[in-house]
């Protein structure tokens, strides 16, 4: 597969892993589970960091650390749903982990935005220009209220082990 294609399918991976995301932390802030989205978003979003690696680099990079902190999330996540079935104080480890993940997809969306939109990107690109600062702490500031709040309403009953 052409270094273009693999973009390219890491790409979908990684808006795949953001839209069902969204959907999934909706059903957080509305008391549903989800199943189906749950699935959708863990699958792609470890498959977006899991490609992360396959590109070609010399030297651990912050998008490595990126990914293995997503993917560190991603298993939390898992262990809270299937290990502990969501009881207890795991409900929240599962929101707060959920959410993360997709954080730093989303924080990931935006550095590349900043490096692949002529518009967006500086001359020359710097991560520590006024707007991507401004575009990284919205990011934070929506994804810090979200989960605030997707931890306080998703009271679900805990998973059966059926």
């Amino acid at each position: 597969m052409s270094t273009s294609t693999f973009t390219f399918v890491h790409l979908l991976l990684s808006l795949a892993a953001i839209g069902s995301g969204f959907f999934l932390v909706w059903g957080l802030l509305h008391n549903r589970r989800l199943d189906g989205w749950t699935a959708i978003f863990i699958v792609t979003s470890m498959l977006t960091s899991l490609t992360g690696f396959v590109f070609p680099f010399v030297q651990l990079r912050p998008s490595h650390v990126l990914g293995l902190s997503s993917l560190t999330m991603l298993t939390l996540a898992i262990f809270a749903r299937i290990g502990f079935q969501l009881e207890g104080a795991w409900r929240r480890i599962y929101v707060v982990s959920i959410s993360a993940a997709l954080y730093f997809n989303c924080f990931a969306a935006v550095v590349q935005a900043f490096a692949k939109i002529p518009v967006l990107r500086g001359s020359p690109p710097s991560r520590s220009q006024p707007l991507f600062l401004i575009a990284q702490g919205s990011v934070l500031a929506v994804f810090v209220i979200l989960t605030f709040l997707a931890a306080k309403r998703f009271r679900v009953s805990p998973v059966s082990s059926a």
